[in-house]
């Protein structure tokens, strides 16, 4: 398949654009996309296999690879389903770390989601495996019965434990990458640069590896022209606001004000149909990024939705995949 992307990297933007024959192709691809992401975000009932087919490639994984269910954290109060996470290990040793955070509008979701036959987040645990890199998909407690608080404390915890047993089954702890979709992208984002939490869980400093966010949103709260674009400006308020009063809430959740010059490595992922205020989140994060001397790329796929590019993350053909792997490869870990 014919891969195309705009990449921004610093203040450079690089458009590649396919051949006119392509372009009309992929034109009729991403129409396709768009009406397929609706069956990814439960608003449309379309027939099953037309996103399974079209859009999801299974990967392949020897169940010996895959170990599920596993506990991060053992504290009386634990919750037996959600502070788990299943890890899928490459056969080398000595491989990088996905730790991989899913998305639902921080209410919603779970490591072992299914669409018809299809298993998007234990499908991106498989096929990164099978690339030599190690992939942690974790659950965390949800909104309201956890505060967005909780949740960030939950992806360390995750984390955390990854970076203590990742030796144990042939994994690189100095190589772990945290990860993850739409309001997943967010906890992921947030946890990589709480520096004060990850203390707290005796992770060690200059970590993690990298970050990849994949239609991240929201990184800036305080940002007004992304109220004026939302749609529905309560999706971003409702989950941060949390009963309090005043507008102190929107500096306490803003991930881009934890911005500092020893940040990791940052790969914005998004998709071109995506809503005008998480492109507007992704720039303004790239933007603070690249201020304090951190290394970033924003990267927008021109055929993928917010919901299609969860299936692209595990398809061989896809740039979103391509792209992930490229980011793992070429980040040289402290």
């Amino acid at each position: 398949m014919f891969r195309s992307a705009i990449v921004f990297t610093g203040r450079t933007v690089v458009k590649r654009k396919p051949p006119a024959a392509a372009r009309g192709k992929m034109l009729a691809t991403s129409l396709i996309a768009l009406v397929v992401g609706l069956v990814f975000s439960g608003c449309a009932k379309i027939p099953e296999w037309l996103s399974v087919r079209l859009f999801f490639r299974e990967a392949a994984l020897a169940q010996a690879q895959v170990h599920q269910d596993l506990s991060y954290w053992d504290d009386s109060s634990a919750d037996p389903r959600k502070h788990r996470l299943d890890l899928y290990v490459p056969e080398r040793n000595g491989w990088p770390v996905l730790l991989f955070v899913h998305g639902g509008g921080w209410r919603r979701g779970d490591k072992a989601l299914r669409y018809g036959d299809a298993e998007p987040y234990r499908n991106i645990g498989r096929f990164y495996a099978k690339q030599g890199v190690g992939v942690a998909v974790i659950n965390y407690r949800l909104q309201p019965k956890a505060t967005w608080r909780e949740q960030v404390m939950d992806v360390i915890r995750a984390w955390a434990w990854v970076y203590r047993h990742a030796e144990q089954y042939g994994g690189e702890p100095r190589a772990i990458f945290l990860s993850g979709h739409s309001s997943g992208a967010q906890l992921a984002v947030r946890a990589a640069l709480d520096r004060q939490a990850q203390m707290e869980m005796g992770l060690p400093p200059r970590a993690p590896c990298g970050v990849i966010s994949v239609s991240g949103y929201p990184f800036d709260l305080t940002d007004r022209r992304t109220y004026e674009l939302a749609s529905n400006p309560s999706i971003i308020e409702k989950p941060f606001r949390a009963g309090a009063s005043g507008e102190d809430w929107k500096r306490d959740a803003s991930s881009v004000d934890l911005v500092t010059p020893s940040a990791p490595p940052f790969l914005l992922l998004h998709g071109r149909w995506e809503a005008r205020g998480l492109k507007r989140q992704n720039e303004l994060m790239h933007k603070a990024l690249f201020t304090a001397g951190v290394s970033s790329r924003l990267v927008v796929s021109p055929w993928d939705s917010h919901f299609l590019i969860v299936a692209s993350l595990s398809h061989p053909d896809r740039l979103a995949s391509e792209t992930v792997l490229d980011f793992i490869r070429e980040t040289k870990c402290r």
